[in-house]
């Protein structure tokens, strides 16, 4: 708790769970980044607390700690989602409306940027279009460390920010600024996860795929290599209905309700027993189906 990321009013770490000041109800929703915390409640408002070096408070300024929430300008109504980077938020607005703030150095505010951090909500370029006489809006987003990822409403994924390993998904390792599409998923996408330096989704069939950082199998299709693209993760091209990416290893749970694990082993992260270097493709957790 050395920035206020527990929202209790202090700095002092807790072994023991403590309330979000104001936060004992109303809340429908929650990300943590690195060192801040931010909360959608029933009301349709965000509000955060914590590290606030970059401006990921959205509060107009980058005051370095807030210890309990506080309102993000101009999102105390009308907030559907929100998702918290390393150093930086992303929300949507009940219109589908994307927006992003605080850290901005990968171009992590979708604004065509990369000159300043961002201390309030600003839009994403590039998300909202038309499709014959519907207009494409974003209906669910997520977060990596410098890179972010939206499911628009015809269930395409759209990406930008951080691509130094191809987690963007566009077939190129070219940080950007402005949101892409993301190769190959133009509908039926259901999900989308991020980590460090990857990118998960899962389609609407059950079947998932990668893309990005290929270190240590994180990729899960058996190989080492970054994939600026999206790939199948082997055997599991069916039958999966919840995902999480890791910074460094990523888990998916099976209709059967099994959970499979693949990348970094390090501190027993895939949960197959020991240690292990890492894994390349999916493996079952001891205990699971």
């Amino acid at each position: 708790n050395n920035r206020g990321q527990l929202g209790d009013g202090t700095r002092n770490s807790s072994s023991t769970k403590v309330d979000v000041l104001g936060l004992t109800s109303g809340v429908s929703a929650i990300s943590a980044g690195r060192e801040h915390t931010c909360a959608l409640t029933t009301a349709g408002g965000i509000k955060c607390w914590g590290s606030n070096q970059s401006g990921q408070m959205g509060n107009g300024t980058t005051s370095l700690n807030t210890t309990s929430p506080g309102d993000v300008t101009g999102h105390t109504t009308g907030m559907a989602a929100v998702a918290a980077g390393l150093y930086y938020t992303c929300a949507i607005t009940t219109s589908g409306i994307t927006t992003c703030w605080g850290s901005n150095n990968y171009g992590q505010m979708g604004n065509g940027t990369t000159l300043v951090n961002q201390t309030s909500p600003g839009n994403v370029v590039g998300i909202d279009s038309i499709f014959g006489n519907s207009p494409i809006t974003a209906t669910y987003i997520a977060a990596g460390d410098n890179h972010a990822c939206v499911i628009t409403s015809n269930q395409g994924v759209k990406c930008w920010g951080s691509n130094a390993s191809g987690q963007l998904g566009d077939g190129s390792t070219t940080d950007r600024t402005t949101a892409v599409q993301v190769s190959g998923l133009t509908s039926e996408v259901s999900q989308v996860s991020l980590g460090n330096a990857n990118s998960c989704a899962l389609t609407s069939a059950g079947g998932l795929k990668c893309w990005g950082s290929g270190q240590q199998g994180r990729v899960g299709d058996g190989y080492t290599h970054d994939r600026p693209y999206p790939v199948d993760v082997y055997g599991l091209s069916n039958g999966v209905i919840d995902i999480g990416v890791g910074n460094f290893h990523t888990c998916a749970v099976t209709t059967d309700g099994g959970v499979k694990c693949w990348g970094t082993g390090h501190s027993g992260s895939l949960g197959v027993g020991g240690d292990p270097p890492y894994k390349k493709h999916p493996t079952n957790v001891y205990g699971t189906p």
